[in-house]
């Protein structure tokens, strides 16, 4: 018996909308990035962008367990001296919680160029409201 591997013109995407509003940014990182991915279909193939497109609303109002969100630090190197930039997760949540978001999805998907059309799929934004109604996203809800 021969394996089912889909057809790029026979996957269907779907839109999907999130609302992080108090919830736990970790554990929705990892939902979304399965959703990304399209490992979350029973016909999931490694070589194939099977995956659904997510946006994310309320992306400033997500929570975080324990003194993260002060004591959490992410790092930027420019390569010149005294270029290493630091900052703490709440500080990056208040000026760019799109990078924040896509910064933890890439660190769960393909580092190929699978990965960054898959990562393209992923649109994050700080209120309730997104641009994105024509395409009839449906209200997804990933748990606590």
């Amino acid at each position: 018996m021969k394996t089912y591997i889909p057809k790029v013109a026979d996957i269907e995407k779907k839109w999907f909308v999130v609302d992080v509003d108090g919830k736990n940014f970790g554990r929705h990182i990892v939902k979304i990035s399965r959703i990304l991915t399209g490992k979350n279909k029973p016909w999931y193939t490694p070589h194939i962008d099977t995956g659904d497109y997510v946006i994310i609303v309320n992306a400033k109002k997500v929570e975080i367990s324990g003194r993260k969100r002060t004591e959490k630090k992410y790092y930027n190197y420019s390569g010149y001296p005294g270029g290493l930039k630091e900052r703490s997760f709440g500080q990056l949540l208040e000026r760019t919680p799109d990078r924040l978001f896509r910064r933890a999805v890439w660190g769960m998907i393909p580092k190929n160029r699978l990965g960054r059309k898959m990562l393209k799929k992923l649109f994050v934004y700080d209120g309730p409201e997104h641009p994105h109604q024509a395409q009839k996203p449906e209200p997804l809800s990933l748990g606590r």
